[in-house]
């Protein structure tokens, strides 16, 4: 896998929207001055893509005008990584557009560059992974970068440090607060935290004991479970194979898979139907251990252990922030990772990015 190169301050960075157009939404506005704001402060230059902010109606009409964004960031060279604006549902109509064309492949091939995002970005993401580039299931603009609090959530601001920082190795550590999604975007909560909690339970070991590693695969449940059956299109699955998006089963072998759930807050019978799908292709017997994010707002979440736990005996560590649910951290496609089930811990062993040069 190539990695990209770590974020330094000067460096611009492109925000895109590639699924849902939401940024573009007059109602977001205060949100894209913000996220703007914020990137600033970080260092870096924002540059929002020529479709990124047309809005909902003409992006879902136009995947082309959202592939084609994506395209212009790898091909000019003073973009040095990518930000997503928020997930979606329908991503995986950009894969043509993406895959078919011979210069697109030969940027992502010369000039990997840092990727991140999560949810429907999971799409993405295979993608990238298909073409031998690492990409980061991390923070997006809407739901991160523009915190409507005074500041960023401070575990979500140190995740995007490390792209910056680089360091050899992060022990990602579960965060002693977890924060309620939103109500309300609007300019009234410019400035108005989110509700909190303590963390309670911490990392919980569902099964399995001793330490596992193996190189990281995976993303929202929801989107991989479309992926798979093309239940929400009628055209998905049928893109997914003609283009090769997801993994074969020889690819999950030995690998630590990570799944998450989306907003939509699956109980147990869904989560059952999605593990399914996943037994059946047989995934969760192919890899070596599971890591399962935090559910947002802890909806259904004994619920959703029991569910893998009547669905696997793969060893399982459950409720880390990674996903729909505040904070998050960031999870690094393809690399190294090391669970040790008895001390409840998880260290990415290797650089999130190119190593720099001494």
């Amino acid at each position: 896998m190539r990695k990209p190169s770590a974020l330094r301050r000067g460096d611009k960075v492109a925000i895109v929207s590639l699924s849902s157009g939401v940024l573009g939404e007059p109602f977001a506005k205060h949100q894209v001055e913000l996220a703007k704001k914020r990137l600033e402060m970080l260092g870096l230059v924002p540059v929002f893509m020529p479709n990124a902010l047309k809005g909902l109606k003409v992006l879902e009409e136009n995947p082309q005008a959202r592939a084609q964004d994506l395209k212009d960031a790898f091909a000019d060279d003073s973009i040095k990584g990518i930000f997503c604006a928020i997930g979606g549902i329908d991503t995986y109509r950009l894969s043509p557009y993406l895959l078919e064309d011979a210069e697109f492949l030969e940027n992502v091939l010369r000039k990997p560059k840092l990727f991140t995002g999560f949810s429907d970005t999971t799409n993405n993401h295979f993608l990238f992974y298909k073409l031998g580039m690492v990409s980061y299931y991390g923070p997006n603009i809407l739901n991160d970068i523009a915190e409507l609090d005074t500041e960023m959530i401070p575990y979500t601001r140190q995740t995007i440090q490390y792209y910056f920082d680089n360091p050899e190795t992060i022990t990602i550590e579960s965060s002693p607060i977890w924060y309620e999604e939103r109500t309300d975007f609007s300019s009234n909560s410019i400035g108005v935290p989110r509700i909190s909690h303590e963390e309670t339970r911490g990392y919980e070991v569902l099964q399995g004991s001793g330490v596992v590693e193996g190189r990281l695969l995976g993303g929202c449940i929801e989107s991989i479970f479309d992926m798979i059956t093309g239940d929400r299109f009628l055209d998905q699955k049928d893109v997914v194979k003609k283009y090769d998006l997801f993994p074969t089963l020889k690819e999950w072998i030995g690998k630590i898979l990570f799944l998450e759930t989306s907003e939509e807050c699956p109980d147990k019978e869904q989560m059952l139907k999605y593990l399914k799908v996943l037994k059946e292709e047989g995934i969760l017997d192919a890899v070596s251990a599971i890591l399962v994010g935090k559910p947002q707002n802890e909806i259904h979440y004994e619920e959703i252990k029991e569910a893998y736990l009547e669905s696997t005996d793969t060893p399982i560590l459950f409720n880390i922030n990674f996903g729909h649910a505040y904070p998050r951290t960031v999870i690094p496609y393809g690399l190294k990772a090391k669970i040790d089930f008895d001390t409840k811990t998880l260290t990415i062993e290797e650089p999130l990015f190119e190593s720099k040069l001494t």
